[in-house]
């Protein structure tokens, strides 16, 4: 997996998945908006990921994508298990 997209995914809160759409939180996100814009830029990098919103007040991350197209990518299929097995709800 991407080292960036590995130290991302094992820096944040799996919240939430389901099949195209990944919510993740991070207490280093909440008044960083420095950070946000590094994750926003890293993430919208994946042409795969439809949109990427985030919020500096909660810390919250919301990833949509489509499934199909996602899987696609050896990196970002790797990310995807990842989340599913760490997911506090699915």
């Amino acid at each position: 997996m991407n080292l960036k997209l590995e130290l991302l995914l094992r820096s944040v809160e799996v919240v939430s998945y389901i099949p195209g759409r990944v919510r993740l939180r991070s207490r280093k996100l909440v008044g960083n908006g420095k950070l946000e814009m590094e994750i926003k830029r890293q993430l919208g990098a994946f042409v795969e990921i439809e949109s990427v919103d985030t919020s500096t007040v909660t810390g919250s991350i919301l990833i949509t994508y489509t499934p199909e197209i996602l899987r696609h990518n050896a990196d970002l299929l790797r990310a995807e298990k990842y989340i599913i097995s760490h997911a506090k709800v699915k």
